[in-house]
């Protein structure tokens, strides 16, 4: 099993750029048990669902609430991840809910700017103090449409959110624009079981 304990530079970088990354945060082991419940858990496959790009390009996913008893659930609720958003956040913590994205690389639809807390204000969520983690099952990189985010943009604040062409709601383009001119851009290049932690805030996408 793999072990992790949040460091004080990570805690930071976290303040400063909205975003870390944590490498192994999932072990070989742990990663082939996920990658098997995609394709075995009926509850799983209930749950997934088609997303097109603008471009007409689809993305299957999943998203649920309730963490369950899954091996997915047991993820989420793992010391390494609770432990973690709770030292970052200040204070106990709850599950708001966890995300499968499956995307065909080079294939599958890309995904525009926006930021998670973009969408959860509109569910009644009154304060930005929510965090996010993504763990890697397969390699992502540059080439095959990894995560990007763009560095402190989760100071800018909540950007309002509308639909987009195709069937995602994104961020407004004019502001995107505005924050891309004075914020870098980073491409989360991951292994398998690598993971990121990041603000609710921080502008993020993918490409195809």
């Amino acid at each position: 099993m793999a072990t992790y304990k949040l460091s004080q530079d990570e805690i930071t970088k976290f303040s400063q750029d909205g975003y870390f990354i944590v490498k192994g945060l999932f072990d070989d082991e742990e990663i082939s048990i996920l990658r098997t419940a995609i394709e075995t858990d009926s509850n799983l496959k209930e749950k997934l669902y088609n997303r097109f790009d603008a471009s007409g390009r689809k993305t299957n996913m999943a998203t649920w609430n309730h963490p369950g008893d899954s091996v997915y659930g047991l993820a989420a609720r793992s010391r390494r991840v609770v432990d973690t958003i709770e030292a970052l956040l200040g204070g106990e913590i709850y599950h708001y809910h966890s995300k499968l994205t499956a995307k065909e690389p080079y294939e599958g639809g890309a995904w525009e700017w926006h930021q998670d807390y973009g969408y959860w204000y509109h569910n009644g969520i009154v304060f930005p103090h929510m965090a996010s983690v993504m763990v890697a099952l397969d390699q992502t990189n540059e080439k095959n449409g990894c995560l990007q985010i763009v560095k402190g943009s989760h100071l800018c604040g909540r950007i309002e959110h509308g639909v987009l062409e195709g069937e995602q709601v994104g961020a407004d383009a004019r502001r995107v624009e505005e924050i891309l001119n004075l914020m870098p851009i980073e491409h989360i290049e991951l292994e398998p079981g690598d993971g990121v932690f990041f603000h609710c805030n921080s502008l993020h996408r993918s490409d195809q």
